[in-house]
């Protein structure tokens, strides 16, 4: 199961680790490497981003992110993730508490969780609106200095 850790991160299923924000690429690819082929992407204002498909879930990630025109936060690491389910339903739950985001209708998902979602959180409907299609999570502005 992957597990959403708003402001941290994605759990990875089984003992594959944790994806946390500002990690460097290497790391990132080589956990999401011990449960699928990893392949090189390609994001508007990342410096690298990667893609792996898991028991119908899509990963994808990017990150050190630098935008002059301020679309995106300027973060080292790990800034962004995506899960799609590429159909329904996926072998692999994606989580939020206790909560399968995939495997229960939009209308029901939309209820249980609060309102706003926690920072840096976006689902994504499906185009006919009954089903969660994707799971969006950024990690947000770098924290100010005290």
């Amino acid at each position: 199961m992957f597990e959403v850790l708003p402001g941290v991160g994605l759990r990875l299923p089984g003992r594959a680790g944790t994806l946390r924000f500002g990690m460097d690429e290497r790391a990132a690819q080589w956990a999401v490497a011990t449960l699928a082929d990893v392949r090189e992407g390609w994001a508007c204002g990342a410096g690298w981003a990667f893609s792996a498909r898991y028991e119908g879930v899509l990963l994808e990630a990017h990150g050190d992110t630098r935008d002059r025109y301020g679309g995106y936060a300027d973060a080292a690491g790990l800034a962004a993730l995506a899960l799609t389910a590429e159909w329904r339903p996926a072998a692999q739950p994606v989580v939020l508490g206790d909560l399968d985001l995939f495997g229960h209708p939009a209308d029901e998902i939309r209820a249980a969780l609060p309102d706003p979602l926690p920072p840096g959180l976006r689902l994504q409907a499906a185009p006919d609106g009954a089903y969660i299609a994707a799971v969006h999570l950024d990690a947000g502005p770098p924290p100010r200095p005290a």
